[in-house]
């Protein structure tokens, strides 16, 4: 079994944790596939398994990689989604950041979170990620999302004018500050602060949140998920 490795950066608090999620992966022969940057970060801290490989794109992400497994908070594990794209490769979050409403796993629980993995016992929850298309060159080659897209009028400028459209039909024609389109993932994050609805995770819906002259939601149900 071959596991890819992400994260941000190695703190002296995280040192003792990062060892043992690296011992256990030595001790049930999964193979580690670390990005580089944070192999580099690490290296001299930690005694990382003999057949330690790196990757340093989504491109090297190959078939035979089992699991991503983010090590950090729910930011880091949001950069982890877009360096897998639309790989049908399943993520493990541990969280060793503040935030966990995505990285659910403890720092406590890492050794049971590898056997776990090792002997495949688990359940995939799968959510849905939103893909742009754009007419003009926007986030470079990465145009997905797992908690949302959000647009936003300049700071001189007045109200903005989106015309919306549902699979081909004109929904409403909005007058607005900013707009923002949302998966049920996200429904609990930009798009809440800004009086949107909280949206079961595995709910076929599209959250769309305005501002308005103050704050108004709409909830959303797509003819097709993405």
């Amino acid at each position: 079994m071959k596991v890819a490795i992400y994260s941000r950066v190695l703190e002296s608090t995280q040192q003792k944790d990062v060892q043992l999620f690296f011992d256990e992966l030595f001790n049930e022969g999964i193979i580690p596939v670390i990005f580089h940057p944070f192999f580099h970060e690490i290296q001299p801290y930690i005694k990382l398994p003999s057949n330690s490989e790196t990757f340093n794109h989504h491109e090297d992400l190959t078939d035979d990689i089992d699991f991503v497994i983010s090590l950090g908070g729910d930011g880091t594990l949001l950069d982890t989604v877009t360096l897998i794209r639309d790989k049908n490769i399943p993520v493990v979050g541990i969280n060793f950041g503040r935030l966990g409403f995505l990285a659910s796993i403890g720092r406590e629980e890492v050794s049971e979170a590898v056997k776990s993995l090792a002997r495949r016992s688990y359940i995939i929850d799968r959510r849905a990620l939103i893909h742009l298309d754009s007419n003009i060159p926007l986030f470079n080659d990465i145009p997905y999302a797992l908690n949302e897209f959000a647009i936003h009028k300049r700071d001189t400028a007045a109200m903005i004018k989106v015309h919306t459209y549902l699979n081909g039909e004109l929904l409403n024609t909005y007058w607005a500050d900013g707009l923002i389109l949302a998966t049920p993932t996200g429904s609990t994050a930009y798009s809440l602060s800004c009086g949107g609805p909280v949206v079961f995770p595995d709910a076929s819906s599209l959250v769309l949140t305005f501002n308005l002259l103050g704050q108004n939601g709409l909830y959303l149900h797509p003819r097709n998920s993405f």
